[in-house]
Protein backbone atom coordinates (compact mmCIF):
# COMPACT_ATOMS: atom_id res chain seq x y z
CA UNK A 1 0.00 0.00 0.00
CA UNK A 2 1.28 3.40 -0.67
CA UNK A 3 1.01 6.53 0.89
CA UNK A 4 -0.11 10.30 -0.86
CA UNK A 5 0.68 13.46 0.52
CA UNK A 6 3.12 14.49 3.34
CA UNK A 7 4.16 12.09 5.48
CA UNK A 8 1.92 11.62 8.93
CA UNK A 9 2.84 13.42 11.93
CA UNK A 10 2.65 12.12 15.47
CA UNK A 11 -0.48 14.57 15.50
CA UNK A 12 -1.83 12.54 13.00
CA UNK A 13 -1.50 9.63 14.23
CA UNK A 14 -3.15 11.09 16.98
CA UNK A 15 -6.16 12.46 15.67
CA UNK A 16 -6.21 8.99 13.44
CA UNK A 17 -6.64 6.97 17.25
CA UNK A 18 -8.74 9.87 18.92
CA UNK A 19 -11.03 9.73 15.64
CA UNK A 20 -10.89 5.50 16.15
CA UNK A 21 -11.98 5.97 19.72
CA UNK A 22 -14.37 8.55 19.09
CA UNK A 23 -16.41 6.23 16.83
CA UNK A 24 -15.75 3.04 19.31
CA UNK A 25 -17.36 4.96 21.79
CA UNK A 26 -20.29 6.33 19.63
CA UNK A 27 -20.37 2.28 18.66
CA UNK A 28 -20.69 1.24 22.47
CA UNK A 29 -23.37 3.79 22.88
CA UNK A 30 -25.83 2.44 19.78
CA UNK A 31 -25.17 -0.81 21.09
CA UNK A 32 -26.25 -0.11 24.71
CA UNK A 33 -29.22 2.07 23.12
CA UNK A 34 -30.67 -1.03 21.30
CA UNK A 35 -30.17 -3.53 23.61
CA UNK A 36 -31.67 -0.81 26.15
CA UNK A 37 -35.19 -1.56 23.74
CA UNK A 38 -34.68 -5.24 22.77
CA UNK A 39 -32.47 -5.27 19.44
CA UNK A 40 -29.18 -5.91 18.45
CA UNK A 41 -27.23 -3.73 16.58
CA UNK A 42 -27.78 -5.07 13.39
CA UNK A 43 -31.54 -5.12 14.34
CA UNK A 44 -31.70 -1.46 14.88
CA UNK A 45 -29.14 -0.56 11.76
CA UNK A 46 -31.82 -2.63 10.04
CA UNK A 47 -34.69 -0.86 10.94
CA UNK A 48 -32.76 2.73 10.14
CA UNK A 49 -31.93 1.26 6.86
CA UNK A 50 -35.45 0.30 5.84
CA UNK A 51 -36.99 4.21 7.40
CA UNK A 52 -34.24 5.91 5.62
CA UNK A 53 -34.82 4.52 2.22
CA UNK A 54 -36.63 5.71 -0.86
CA UNK A 55 -40.29 4.07 -1.27
CA UNK A 56 -39.45 1.63 -3.72
CA UNK A 57 -35.97 0.47 -2.19
CA UNK A 58 -36.18 -1.24 1.31
CA UNK A 59 -35.42 -4.56 -0.59
CA UNK A 60 -33.25 -7.55 1.22
CA UNK A 61 -30.32 -6.60 -1.20
CA UNK A 62 -31.05 -2.97 -0.36
CA UNK A 63 -30.74 -3.83 3.37
CA UNK A 64 -28.07 -6.17 2.62
CA UNK A 65 -26.01 -3.61 1.06
CA UNK A 66 -26.37 -0.75 3.85
CA UNK A 67 -25.66 -3.27 6.33
CA UNK A 68 -22.43 -4.48 4.26
CA UNK A 69 -23.53 -8.41 4.61
CA UNK A 70 -24.65 -10.72 2.13
CA UNK A 71 -28.18 -11.05 1.08
CA UNK A 72 -28.55 -14.48 2.85
CA UNK A 73 -27.77 -12.99 6.19
CA UNK A 74 -30.28 -9.98 5.83
CA UNK A 75 -33.17 -12.75 5.01
CA UNK A 76 -32.42 -14.67 8.47
CA UNK A 77 -32.40 -10.91 10.54
CA UNK A 78 -35.37 -9.47 8.59
CA UNK A 79 -36.87 -12.86 9.36
CA UNK A 80 -36.40 -12.63 13.04
CA UNK A 81 -37.78 -8.85 12.77
CA UNK A 82 -40.78 -10.20 11.35
CA UNK A 83 -41.00 -12.70 13.72
CA UNK A 84 -40.75 -9.54 16.30
CA UNK A 85 -43.53 -7.79 14.52
CA UNK A 86 -41.26 -4.81 13.69
CA UNK A 87 -41.17 -5.64 9.66
CA UNK A 88 -43.67 -6.75 7.15
CA UNK A 89 -42.72 -7.58 3.25
CA UNK A 90 -45.38 -6.75 0.18
CA UNK A 91 -44.88 -7.48 -2.64
CA UNK A 92 -43.65 -4.74 -5.22
CA UNK A 93 -46.13 -3.94 -7.43
CA UNK A 94 -44.16 -2.96 -10.46
CA UNK A 95 -42.14 -6.32 -9.85
CA UNK A 96 -43.71 -9.13 -8.52
CA UNK A 97 -41.14 -10.93 -7.47
CA UNK A 98 -39.72 -8.00 -5.35
CA UNK A 99 -40.01 -7.62 -1.66
CA UNK A 100 -40.34 -4.32 0.17
CA UNK A 101 -39.90 -3.93 3.26
CA UNK A 102 -41.82 -1.84 5.64
CA UNK A 103 -41.64 -0.74 9.49
CA UNK A 104 -44.42 -1.30 11.53
CA UNK A 105 -45.96 1.10 13.58
CA UNK A 106 -44.40 -0.32 16.95
CA UNK A 107 -40.80 -0.43 14.73
CA UNK A 108 -41.66 3.84 14.17
CA UNK A 109 -41.73 4.15 18.07
CA UNK A 110 -38.82 2.25 18.66
CA UNK A 111 -36.97 3.83 16.53
CA UNK A 112 -38.03 7.12 16.73
CA UNK A 113 -36.90 6.90 20.19
CA UNK A 114 -33.62 5.55 19.76
CA UNK A 115 -33.05 8.09 16.72
CA UNK A 116 -33.70 10.78 18.95
CA UNK A 117 -30.77 9.17 21.60
CA UNK A 118 -28.57 9.09 18.65
CA UNK A 119 -28.73 12.51 17.86
CA UNK A 120 -28.34 14.00 21.18
CA UNK A 121 -25.11 11.51 21.17
CA UNK A 122 -24.00 12.74 17.57
CA UNK A 123 -24.68 16.68 18.98
CA UNK A 124 -22.75 16.23 21.85
CA UNK A 125 -19.64 14.34 20.07
CA UNK A 126 -19.99 16.71 16.92
CA UNK A 127 -17.36 19.77 18.17
CA UNK A 128 -14.65 16.49 19.24
CA UNK A 129 -15.20 15.06 15.72
CA UNK A 130 -15.31 18.51 14.23
CA UNK A 131 -11.60 19.36 15.78
CA UNK A 132 -10.49 15.76 14.80
CA UNK A 133 -11.72 16.11 11.43
CA UNK A 134 -9.92 19.47 10.97
CA UNK A 135 -7.19 18.60 12.12
CA UNK A 136 -6.97 15.47 9.70
CA UNK A 137 -7.72 17.78 6.67
CA UNK A 138 -5.07 20.47 7.45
Amino acid sequence: MTAKGAPLTDADYAALASFRHAIREFLGFSEARAADVGLTPQQHQALLAIRGSEADQPTIGYVAERLVLKPHSVTGLIDRLESMELVTRHVAEDDRRRALLQLTPRAHDLLAALSMAHREEIRRIRPLLSDILHHLGE
